[in-house]
């Protein structure tokens, strides 16, 4: 089945910002990209408001399908798996977080929809400490699994601006897997004894 030209733009439009910042592509360099006329591009979407907005919907979807899937985590592995796939789905749409500023002072009501998400974020994190808290696979206190959560709504929401600091990284190359592995340090000292098999496997597999 042949993409349509819409899809093709908002393709076209989500690697550009991802890759040179969403504040230095015009809608004349999506129409160039994309070898159309800017009339064309004008004729799908009548401003690049308009497509930023369809990517962000897109985006919010995701995270808050993986949100509702927390009632299903019960073990470290499944802990791991969720972080990577957050992860995973940060990096595809990466100019959200990375240009939040931007986003944010350009188009105010996704910025307004940016603070939304991250509560919604925040609440995942949380509904996800309790879980993994009741399965026995954490044991905290009530303010530890509090501060865990607002740790990784912090850590996801700031990884690629992080990677993009790294000497000879610009963020592209960001490892969802490790970055997963990384927050899992996060909880690593209210991980239960037996629970801990898991965590030292992803260590030797990712600091060998």
């Amino acid at each position: 089945m042949a993409t349509s030209t819409r899809e093709r733009i908002l393709a076209t439009c989500l690697a550009l910002f991802n890759a040179e910042g969403l504040a230095t592509v015009s809608t004349h360099k999506i129409a160039a990209e994309l070898g159309i006329s800017p009339g064309n591009l004008h004729y799908h979407f009548k401003t690049k408001e308009q497509i930023v907005t369809v990517l962000f919907a897109r985006f919010e979807h995701k995270l808050q399908a993986l949100g509702s899937g927390t009632q299903r985590i019960a073990a470290v592995d499944d802990f791991w798996l969720a972080l990577h796939l957050h992860y995973e789905t940060i990096a595809e749409s990466r100019f959200i977080y990375r240009d939040m500023a931007h986003l944010a002072r350009e188009y105010p009501e996704l910025g307004r929809r940016t603070q939304a998400l991250t509560a919604g974020n925040l609440l995942s994190a949380q509904a996800l400490v309790a879980q993994l808290m009741a399965a026995g696979v954490l044991q905290a206190s009530h303010e530890q699994a509090r501060i865990l959560a607002l740790q990784i709504v912090f850590t996801t929401t700031c990884w690629l601006s992080f990677e993009g600091f790294i000497p000879g990284r610009d963020g592209r190359d960001a490892d969802p897997g490790l970055a997963a592995f990384y927050t899992l340090t996060l909880v690593s000292p209210y991980i239960s004894g037996e629970s801990r098999a898991y965590l030292d496997y992803l260590k030797s597999k990712y600091l060998g």
